[in-house]
């Protein structure tokens, strides 16, 4: 499985990341270009413990029997529902999010699974720092290809 903790798969999402323009086409979901690149580093401040969400109560049902779906290694599902801490309506800055979102991956993977401090996902319950580092890839990785990276 692929994690953000790995150099060489940082340094591959950092390269996607950088193809992402302004005009880079949304293939679904709401979000403008702006809006994903802040929403992506929104999710990583998560995982670093710098936003830190409210557990949802159907996630304390049952978020633990669906966390192996946040770290196998199929990518997830076009509309799979966000936590609200870390959703983005608002208008943004391209350039300044993209820069932001670019920075948080290397800060995210040079820091390792000692950076991973958030004991808790919203949804998912307690997380391993290792899980962190395969959702956060797998996350990235979901919003890059909702805009052709």
């Amino acid at each position: 499985m692929k994690t953000l903790f790995e150099s060489g798969v940082s340094t591959a999402m950092i390269d996607r990341i950088e193809k992402i323009s302004p005009q880079s086409p949304r293939q679904w979901g709401k979000m403008g270009v702006a809006q994903m690149l802040a929403h992506c580093g929104n999710g990583l401040e998560m995982a670093m413990g710098t936003i830190n969400p409210k557990r949802v109560f159907i996630g304390r049902l049952i978020g633990p029997l669906f966390r192996s779906k946040y770290i196998d290694d199929k990518p997830f599902d076009r509309e799979s529902p966000t936590s609200e801490e870390i959703k983005v309506t608002d208008q943004r800055d391209f350039n300044a999010e993209k820069n932001r979102l670019i920075l948080l991956v290397k800060k995210f993977s040079e820091g390792g699974e000692a950076i991973a401090k958030q004991p808790t996902h919203p949804f998912f319950g307690k997380m391993a720092p290792h899980e962190w580092g395969i959702g956060m890839y797998k996350h990235l990785d979901h919003h890059l290809r909702q805009f052709g990276a």
